[in-house]
């Protein structure tokens, strides 16, 4: 019943709500798969996204590479066939095709005409189920993933890691805080039972959602109950604790980024207090308006960066706001003293009225036009899906409007009131102290020469 009543929707009614990103068919098979499905507005294409519920964050320091090179293996062929003839079959159904693995998930994406929409899928359901995780195989793709890494993980890299060196501010921030590994996790002594184990514990329909968009087949639901209903479940598997702080961390610290330049990096990290109601919301909000007042006080009022900018991100199991700009390393004293009375004025006068409310409005108008046409709605349901609930997306304006001025005031407070973790990148040496130690050396050798010459007339 369930498939003909959406078969009718998508013959009858698709193109009236189609242009409600926020309806969207879904459901469970008696698997466990959760399907997402959803008429979009561009004809004659289909955008397909498999999110695995399986991601680094999943796996112990030394192991953390497993779902990434699985999922490298999964496109190594199918039944003897290699990797170019498994690109070729998708080549020639005019689709084409990528995989992630992230944090939290590893998601196969594929574009693909309308048309071959259950071929392609066909085939997507070939290389989870029929790849073979053969030696060769295995080499070849933990060659690729080590260079996708950065290449061969020497021991200078490896010990630059262990100082701190070699990781941007906030990896650092989060290495120092027991909040990331600190060294780069290696892809050679993963093993072929590993891999298996992981593809048997977590490539499971009861571990995926099958988000598809575009113009879609009107017996889709019925083919898809076909075959990938037919998967097999598994017991659920334990996702790993995400880290929490462990340790305590330097409030300003220099980091060496290159050996001579002019340029740094500012950055001043704070890690976010979790709030009651609305938390991403307050937060993103807030981060909308500190993003203006970064370029109010450093760029149109001071000149110090041309692009300053704040930014939140996510470290193990805490969230963090930093506020970060590019400048002249000359200009970097005078960049925090700006930061730090920014950061006191907030304190004391709280967020202006007048800017947080054409602030808010314009994130409330933006979400008219963020997610446009079938590959990003289904990136968007991708990244959403913990917001989906009885056939609807929550609605982010909706999150938006009921977020308050005394609410975001409250939020910074607690956060900037917070000391904060200052983090400066800068090449080892400028070009003027290169030219004064050059000019040393210069000046080092003339005397020396000098003092061969007059030592060389003495003794003749």
């Amino acid at each position: 019943m369930r498939r003909l009543l959406f078969a009718c929707l998508l013959i009858g009614s698709a193109h009236a709500f189609a242009f409600d990103r926020l309806q969207v068919e879904g459901y469970l098979l008696p698997n466990g798969l959760q399907l997402l499905l959803k008429p979009g507005t561009e004809r004659g294409h289909v955008a397909i996204r498999l999110v695995v519920g399986v991601g680094l964050d999943d796996f112990s320091c030394e192991d953390k590479e497993l779902p990434h090179l699985l999922e490298h293996l999964l496109f190594s062929g199918i039944d003897g066939g290699g990797e170019g003839e498994l690109e070729e079959q998708m080549q020639a159904l005019g689709g084409e095709w990528n995989a992630y693995t992230s944090n939290a998930d590893t998601t196969f994406v594929i574009e693909a005409p309308a048309r071959n929409q259950r071929k392609v899928l066909d085939l997507l359901l070939a290389i989870l189920t029929r790849t073979q995780l053969s030696d060769a195989a295995i080499n070849a793709a933990k060659q690729v993933v080590e260079r996708e890494d950065g290449g061969h993980y020497s021991h200078l890299q490896r010990l630059l890691d262990r100082q701190d060196l070699g990781h941007n501010a906030s990896h650092q921030l989060a290495v120092e805080l027991g909040l990331k590994c600190a060294e780069r996790a290696e892809v050679n002594p993963l093993t072929r039972a590993q891999l298996e184990k992981v593809r048997q514990d977590w490539y499971a329909p009861n571990n995926m959602t099958l988000i598809i968009v575009g113009d879609l087949d009107k017996l889709l639901p019925a083919y898809l109950e076909r075959t990938y209903g037919q998967l097999d479940p598994v017991d659920p598997s334990e996702h790993r604790p995400l880290p929490q702080v462990q340790g305590t961390a330097a409030t300003h610290r220099d980091l060496i980024r290159g050996w001579v330049g002019n340029g740094a990096k500012l950055h001043l990290l704070f890690p976010e207090p979790v709030l009651d109601e609305q938390h991403d919301a307050t937060y993103d909000l807030l981060k909308d308006y500190l993003d203006w007042a970064l370029y109010r006080q450093l760029r149109l009022q001071h000149g110090l960066s041309y692009g300053p900018w704040s930014e939140r991100e996510v470290l193990g199991g805490v969230g963090f706001m930093s506020l970060n700009a590019d400048l002249e390393r000359d200009n970097l004293a005078q960049a925090e003293q700006v930061l730090a009375s920014l950061k006191a004025r907030l304190l004391e006068e709280g967020l202006d009225p007048a800017t947080f409310a054409r602030l808010k409005q314009a994130a409330i108008d933006r979400q008219a036009w963020a997610v446009q046409g079938n590959s990003a709605l289904a990136d968007y349901y991708w990244g959403a899906a913990g917001d989906f609930s009885d056939g609807h997306f929550s609605d982010p304006a909706k999150r938006i409007k009921t977020v308050s001025l005394e609410q975001t005031n409250q939020a910074m407070r607690q956060l900037l009131n917070q000391p904060g973790y200052w983090r400066i990148e800068k090449p080892l040496l400028g070009y003027d102290a290169l030219s004064w130690i050059a000019a040393g050396l210069l000046g080092l050798i003339a005397l020396v020469a000098v003092g061969v010459r007059r030592y060389r007339k003495a003794i003749a």
